[in-house]
């Protein structure tokens, strides 16, 4: 199963790529221009929020480091170097949850009641896939917001899948 979770990260990561890349082409002041109603508000909060779901689930709940949780904070110089570097931190994370959860996957994640109102148990894979799909429901909203602000995305499908 390892080499099956491994392979399918590496697809949301090549995916993450193309979608940085896009990034890239737009202007610092349109990757913080705030679109209401849309995700976290501007693009870059956007997607470093899906860096801060990888840390929470897999890092803080996972392996129980609820005091070493921190929210990234957004200044407005931060560009998409600035969310490559975050997401390299997350794919170390995701590496060594591979590793420490491997043969584990089913196996319940119990935790005490400060998680109160949160799953009580779920297992490693849960969490795992929890987190990938959260990438791609901001990932739509990213684009969403890249269009409304005047730079629509390619006309392919190179930020929303695999098939280039």
């Amino acid at each position: 199963m390892l080499k099956l979770l491994q392979q399918q990260y590496d697809w949301i990561r090549s995916a993450r790529q193309d979608m940085l890349a896009f990034l890239e082409e737009l202007p610092l002041q349109i990757l913080h221009q705030p679109v209401p109603e849309f995700g976290y508000g501007t693009i870059i909060r956007t997607h470093l929020h899906v860096v801060d779901c990888y840390r929470y689930w897999l890092e803080s709940f996972a392996f129980r480091k609820l005091n070493d949780h921190w929210d990234v904070y957004v200044h407005e110089t931060a560009d998409v170097k600035f969310v490559r570097k975050r997401f390299a931190e997350v794919d170390e994370l995701v590496q060594v949850f591979l590793r420490e959860f491997d043969d584990h996957w089913y196996e319940s994640i119990e935790q005490d009641e400060s998680w109160q109102g949160y799953p009580k148990e779920p297992t490693p894979l849960l969490l795992l896939t929890h987190a990938e799909t959260h990438e791609f429901h901001h990932r739509g909203q990213i684009v969403t917001m890249a269009r409304h602000l005047g730079y629509p995305p390619p006309a392919d499908d190179r930020l929303g899948g695999l098939f280039t």
